[in-house]
C-alpha cells in the first residue's frame, strides 16, 4: 500500500523548513549538562540527582547490563508529566545531550544511560490504573510489567507484556513486544490503544486511532525516534489461568528439541493462544549444554497441549502447572547487573536441519571464548507465527514492522554474559562474525529474513534494515512533523535512530 501524507503530516512537513532555521545547536556535553542540570535543580531540588549525592551510584547503575553503567552529568527523576515536559523544553532550549530510562534492560551502553550528559529517568512515573469497564490498564513508563500484572491480577484480567517480570513497560512496549500469547493476540505494540507523549518542544498530545493517528502508528515499533510515552494504555483481556510448562533436557535432545520449536513455529495458530521461551545454555565449568522449555498457554488443559511435541522427548525434568499469570510472572526474574550482556540475532525460517548446523557452529564457537572470566553462552529462538502478524494486517491500524502473515519465523539469537570490561570488544566481535556468518549462509539457501526485533539486536545491528522502505520513510515524515527541531535525533541517546534519507 503506498503511503499518503495525512493532512496534518503534510503541514508539520512544510512548517520544518522555517522551524528548524531556528533549531538550537547541539552544544558540548559538559556546557549541555551544566545547563541544564542548573536549570533543573534550580526548579525541581532534590528531584535532580547529582554525582555527589547519595543516591547516584543507585540510580546511575539502575541496569540490567553492566555495560549499560555509565557517568551522566546528573539525573532527573520527574513524578509527574508535566515536570517530564517542563525537562525536555529544558534539554531542549540548553542543547543538551540526555538519555532516557524506563526499566533499563535494553542492553548495549547508551541505549538508555550517557556519560556527562542528562539522564532523564522515569522510575517514579509507575502508576497502573485498571480502566473501570475492565477493558484496558493505564500504565506509566517507569513500571516494570510485574507491576501490571498486579494490578490486572485482582480483576482476573492480563495484558500481553514482558515474558519476565523486571523488564520495564515503555522500552518493551515501543520496539513491539514479545510476549506468549502473540499467536493470537498480536504483539504489545498492537494492544496499546492509545500514547500520551511528551513532544520534542515540551508539548504535551495524545495518540489514538481518532487523534494525531500518524503518531499513533508510528510509535508501534518505531521506538524513541518520537518523543517520550508517559502513559500507554493497553488493552485488558480476560484471562484469569494459564497452563505453563517448565521443561529441561540435556544435550543429546538438542535435535529434537530444535526440531520441536521448527514445528511448533509452524504450527501454532491463533486457535489456541500459546508460546514459549526457547534456550540452550553450556556451562562453561562442566561444557554440558542444557536445552529449556518455559511453555505457557491460555486455559486450564494440563499439560498445554500445544506443546506436545516436546512433552516428546525424555527430559530431565517436567513441571506442569495451571495457576494465575501473576504467579507464573512473580519467579521470571533477570536480576539487574549480573553480568556484562552481548546480543546478536538474525531471522530465518523454521528449517530443524540448518538451526542445527547454526547452534553446532555456535557450541563449537564458544570454545573459542572459553577463557573468557565469566562467560555465560546461551542460544535463544524466539518464535514469530504468521499468525502474530496477522493481527497488526487486520486491525485497521497496523504497526511499523509491516510484516506479512503468509510465513511464520525463527528467531534465532547469540545471548553472551561475561564479568570483565577487558572483554568487551573481543565478545562484541564474537557475537557479530558469528551471527553474520550464519545469516549469509541462511541467505544463500533462501531460507533468511532482513527482519531484526530491537530487543534482541547488537548495538551494530540496523534494525530499520528489515523494514518496508515505505515504511522507514513514513516514519521519518512523522519524526520530523512531531519533532521538527530534532530534539530526540540531535540530543537524545537511546535506542536505535531512523537516521536520514
Amino acid at each position: 500500500m503506498r503511503f499518503r501524507v495525512s493532512y496534518q503530516l503534510a503541514l508539520g512537513l512544510f512548517a520544518n523548513i522555517a522551524a528548524c532555521a531556528g533549531c538550537r545547536s547541539v552544544v558540548s556535553l559538559e556546557a549541555g549538562a551544566s545547563c541544564a542540570c542548573t536549570k533543573l535543580a534550580a526548579q525541581y531540588g532534590d528531584l535532580v540527582v547529582l554525582p555527589d549525592s547519595s543516591n547516584y551510584t543507585a540510580e546511575s547503575t539502575e541496569y540490567w547490563d553492566v555495560r549499560s553503567d555509565l557517568q551522566p552529568g546528573c539525573i532527573f527523576l520527574p513524578n509527574e508529566t508535566t515536570q517530564v515536559s517542563s525537562a525536555v523544553s529544558i534539554l531542549q532550549s540548553c542543547g543538551t545531550q540526555f538519555a532516557i530510562r524506563g526499566g533499563g534492560h535494553m542492553n548495549f551502553p547508551g541505549s538508555n544511560n550517557i556519560d556527562g550528559g542528562v539522564l532523564l529517568a522515569l522510575n517514579s512515573l509507575n502508576e497502573v490504573v485498571v480502566a473501570s469497564d475492565n477493558q484496558s490498564v493505564s500504565v506509566g513508563p517507569g513500571a516494570r510489567w510485574v507491576d501490571v500484572y498486579a494490578a490486572l491480577a485482582p480483576y482476573d484480567l492480563y495484558c500481553i507484556g514482558g515474558r519476565l517480570k523486571t523488564i520495564g513497560v515503555s522500552g518493551l512496549t515501543l520496539i513491539g513486544g514479545f510476549h506468549y500469547l502473540i499467536n493470537k493476540y498480536g504483539m504489545t505494540m498492537d494492544n496499546v490503544l492509545s500514547y500520551d507523549v511528551v513532544l520534542g518542544n515540551g508539548t504535551q498530545v495524545t495518540a489514538n486511532e481518532t487523534s494525531n493517528g500518524d503518531l499513533f502508528w508510528a510509535l508501534k515499533g518505531g521506538g524513541s525516534n518520537f518523543g517520550i510515552v508517559t502513559k500507554f494504555t493497553i488493552k485488558a483481556l480476560p484471562i484469569a489461568s494459564l497452563s505453563t510448562t517448565i521443561q529441561a533436557f540435556d544435550e543429546s535432545a538438542v535435535p529434537a528439541f530444535i526440531n520441536a520449536s521448527c514445528d511448533l513455529a509452524l504450527n501454532d495458530g491463533p486457535d489456541l493462544a500459546a508460546g514459549t521461551v526457547l534456550s540452550i545454555s553450556v556451562n562453561t565449568t562442566t561444557n554440558a549444554a542444557i536445552a529449556s522449555l518455559l511453555g505457557v498457554q491460555e486455559g486450564t488443559e494440563s499439560p498445554p497441549s500445544r506443546f506436545a511435541n516436546f512433552s516428546s522427548i525424555p527430559a530431565l525434568t517436567v513441571v506442569n502447572k495451571v495457576q494465575p499469570p501473576l504467579e507464573w510472572h512473580s519467579v521470571l526474574e533477570t536480576p539487574n547487573q549480573m553480568f556484562r550482556v552481548q546480543f546478536a540475532h538474525h531471522t530465518m525460517k523454521p528449517d530443524g536441519a540448518q538451526l542445527y548446523r547454526i547452534y553446532q557452529g555456535w557450541r563449537a564457537a564458544v570454545q573459542d571464548v572459553i577463557d573468557v572470566e565469566g562467560l555465560y553462552p546461551t542460544f535463544v529462538m524466539n518464535i514469530l507465527p504468521k499468525s502474530a502478524a496477522s493481527v497488526a494486517k487486520t486491525n485497521g491500524v497496523g504497526n511499523t514492522w509491516g510484516l506479512d502473515d503468509d510465513e511464520s519465523w525463527i528467531i534465532w539469537q547469540f545471548s553472551t554474559g561475561w564479568a570483565n570490561a577487558v572483554d568487551d570488544l573481543r565478545m562484541t566481535n564474537w557475537a557479530r562474525s558469528l551471527s553474520d556468518y550464519w545469516h549469509a549462509e541462511n541467505t544463500a539457501k533462501g531460507l533468511a529474513s532482513e527482519f531484526l526485533y530491537a530487543g534482541d539486536a547488537g548495538e551494530f545491528q540496523n534494525i530499520f534494515n528489515g523494514y518496508p522502505i515505505e515504511n522507514v520513510r513514513r516514519m521519518r515524515a512523522v519524526r520530523d512533523a512531531y519533532d521538527p527541531s530534532g530534539t530526540f535525533t540531535r540530543l537524545n541517546w537511546g535506542g536505535f535512530k531512523l537516521g536520514g534519507e
